[in-house]
């Protein structure tokens, strides 16, 4: 996508947990946020000129052999930057200064003192809590540094350089835990960095449709909608930009919650002036998912089926050349380490499990959004709320919450069950408590008795999460009344279960999705 913001908060990644939450913080003060891995060239962060850089936290010690390092040019780049943590150390250590391992490590709540003025500290309480997370500490500061703040264990908790903007936090601004931490990151945001705050839902939208237009032109374009939020929201966005040269498919994959593919169909024909076309493909995808058992080839599988069935509805298309995904930042972060030094924790259909030769090009206008601001984004498009307040849905669907091989008969115990589920949470009013809840049908069976008779049939485990953007969530406790209700109603209900457990895992250490 060609660059929609006149003003970007550039943020470097180094492997902090909390890079993306950076990223979030900032938005919510109304600029506009960017990561980009920590070895981004000089010349592709002049091309993004931002108003100011951000350094990430990050798991290393800077002074180790292997550790993640940048070019000394950032600091000369006359940009503002703000080292958080790591950053701060990484600042000190490449300008001059040294960090050594900390005699006593801090991990968790601080008292910080601020020691001089500044406009950083602009709102700031003399003394206020904040979150530390480190083990290594500055030692000596570089040459034309002053100390603004301080805690017992940090005497140089923030420093400032003396001429320039450059600024280091030892503590943690985006968590929760800092009292005041977004105040912190508003000041550098505007006070120091300078920006207008040209970041908001209407913004993106209007520069989103300018984007889309000028990258697409008058080629025509298909969207693989599902009926979930973020591709219905990509849809909705894209149809604004291109109006009829938008063709939604939508892909019975045969892998959907019950009555989901007709529900879809009458939501588009009827709501929406979209040109919609119905794809009854669930033979192809479920023939392909015979006997296969392993998570990630069944996601390959299927991101590769997906394109397929694109390709062929484009060439009845005369001039397709885009294919529209409602990809999100979650996805991206989770699917590829392209933002930092982090780990890949799963592929997604519409990421990682995109064949290497694919005939259309990508148009993912929601790939650096977070699922509230997609939602924030839909609500500004006029999509109903019904549609928007949907649990996310995995774009493999019920695939990945059957563990084990995908069956008809399988999948029709899991509709079922899920079906139940979705009913008791809206009536109970905890469907909009949750982030995300659903069934999850696993591969084992269990020894029941039903009418005095020995059954031996399968297991259902409950999911229901909470969460502010799927980063990180917690199980959601529901009440025991409640599961109760739910338990006795699938078992009774639908022949072939006989058992429901409750899954009580957070992220981390689980993903949310079982598979």
């Amino acid at each position: 996508m060609i660059q929609i913001h006149d003003e970007v908060i550039l943020i470097l990644d180094f492997g902090s947990q909390y890079t993306q939450l950076i990223a979030r913080r900032i938005r919510e003060q109304g600029a506009y946020s960017e990561i980009k891995p920590y070895n981004i060239s000089i010349n592709e962060i002049k091309k993004i000129a931002p108003k100011g850089i951000i350094l990430s936290g990050g798991p290393s010690s800077v002074y180790a052999a292997n550790a993640p390092l940048i070019k000394k040019e950032i600091f000369e780049l006359d940009v503002p930057v703000l080292g958080i943590c790591y950053g701060l150390q990484l600042a000190c250590h490449i300008l001059g200064g040294k960090v050594a391992k900390a005699d006593q490590r801090e991990y968790g709540h601080a008292n910080m003192d601020t020691v001089m003025p500044d406009p950083f500290l602009t709102g700031i309480e003399s003394s206020t809590k904040v979150w530390m997370s480190h083990g290594d500490r500055v030692e000596k500061l570089p040459e034309n540094f002053r100390v603004l703040a301080k805690t017992s264990n940090s005497p140089y908790c923030i420093i400032k350089h003396n001429d320039k903007n450059i600024y280091g936090l030892q503590f943690h601004p985006e968590v929760a835990h800092t009292n005041q931490g977004n105040v912190f990151l508003r000041n550098f945001v505007y006070q120091i960095a300078g920006c207008n705050g040209d970041w908001s839902p209407q913004s993106f939208v209007q520069n989103s449709i300018k984007s889309i237009q000028d990258q697409v032109g008058a080629k025509k374009v298909i969207c693989g909608l599902s009926g979930g939020v973020d591709s219905s929201v990509a849809a909705v966005l894209v149809h604004k930009a291109l109006g009829d040269n938008l063709t939604c498919v939508f892909v019975d994959n045969g892998l959907l919650r019950s009555g989901e593919a007709q529900s879809v169909k009458d939501v588009f024909k009827s709501h929406f002036q979209i040109n919609f076309r119905y794809v009854n493909a669930s033979n192809n995808f479920l023939s392909r998912l015979i006997n296969v058992i392993d998570p990630e080839k069944k996601r390959k599988i299927i991101g590769d089926e997906f394109i397929k069935t694109f390709e062929k509805v484009a060439n009845d298309i005369k001039d397709v050349e885009y294919l529209v995904q409602g990809t999100l930042y979650p996805d991206v972060i989770e699917s590829v380490s392209t933002k930092g030094p982090s780990a890949v924790i799963k592929t997604h259909h519409n990421v990682g499990g995109l064949p290497e030769k694919m005939n259309l090009k990508l148009i993912e206008p929601l790939r650096e959004l977070f699922k509230d601001e997609v939602r924030q984004v839909g609500r500004e498009l006029g999509l109903p709320e019904f549609i928007l307040e949907r649990h996310p849905f995995p774009g493999p669907g019920l695939a990945v919450r059957i563990l084990g091989e995908v069956t008809q008969e399988r999948l029709e115990l899991l509709r079922r069950a899920d079906k139940i589920y979705m009913r008791e949470l809206h009536d109970s009013g905890w469907y909009h408590k949750t982030w995300q809840a659903f069934a999850v049908l696993l591969p084992v069976n269990t020894v029941g008795v039903m009418g005095d008779e020995r059954t031996y049939e399968s297991v259902v485990a409950l999911r229901a999460v909470t969460s502010e953007d799927a980063m990180t969530a917690d199980w959601a406790k529901l009440p025991p009344l409640l599961l109760g209700k739910i338990a006795n109603r699938i078992i009774n209900e639908v022949k072939g279960i006989n058992r429901v457990v409750y899954d009580i895992s957070s992220k981390p250490p689980g993903t949310i999705e079982w598979e």
